[in-house]
């Protein structure tokens, strides 16, 4: 091969060497995993907040942190949720069935019958 040659495909090499840049690594948004089940604090449209931790039930007012009702809670299927509580503002033990409409609605009936909602508290 000729020196000048040689000299031109090294310089063309260079010269292609240096168009290329590095890639800039870009963030990729994280998507929030959507909750699943009941884990986590809902609110009733009191304001009241329920919470549903590993097995336990709370529920608390929002102003003072007060307990009103505490208890256990067992997944019957992955939408259907069976709440045993003792209410402290009444002194009663009521069970409450609950269904999960979507992830971020509750539907319960008491066993008297009443019916409420909760919303996912985000």
């Amino acid at each position: 091969m000729k020196p000048m040659t040689l000299v031109t495909i090294l310089t063309a090499a260079v010269a292609l060497t240096a168009c290329q840049s590095e890639r800039a690594t870009r963030d990729v948004p994280v998507a929030r995993a959507q909750p699943t089940g009941v884990e986590g604090s809902w609110v009733d449209p009191n304001g009241i907040v329920s919470t549903f931790s590993a097995g336990t039930f709370t529920t608390r007012t929002t102003d003072t942190n007060q307990l009103l009702a505490s208890g256990t809670y067992i997944n019957t299927s992955p939408t259907l949720v069976e709440i045993n509580m003792t209410s402290l503002v009444r002194n009663t033990q009521s069970k409450v069935n609950c269904a999960l409409i979507n992830p971020t609605q509750l539907n319960c009936t008491t066993d008297s019958g009443s019916q409420f909602s909760l919303a996912r508290k985000a």
